[in-house]
């Protein structure tokens, strides 16, 4: 087992223990700490995927990141509008 195996190995742990987190509800799926877990684990099997080529996994880690990524700029837009309204109410109060 190389160095790449074993980078691989820790990404698919961190996606399967974010996944299990969603599951056992002590994340939420908008939770930046589900999101980072998801992020981090893809790039490293993706990582991995580069010397251990396979076609289906690398698209879909692409795919995952990529997805990951927007899921993340979503949540972050809301919570700004969020605040942007709480602090438009504070004005007006």
């Amino acid at each position: 087992m190389d160095i790449y195996h074993v980078v691989g190995f820790v990404g698919m742990l961190l996606v399967v223990y974010a996944y299990l987190l969603l599951q056992i509800k002590k994340y939420t799926i908008t939770s930046f700490s589900y999101q980072i877990l998801n992020l981090v684990g893809a790039i490293l099997l993706l990582i991995s995927l580069f010397v251990h080529f396979n076609l289906g996994s690398f698209i879909i880690e692409v795919f995952w990141i990529i997805i990951t990524v927007y899921g993340m700029y979503k949540n972050l837009k809301e919570k700004k509008e969020m605040k942007r309204g709480e602090e438009k109410n504070e004005i007006l109060a």
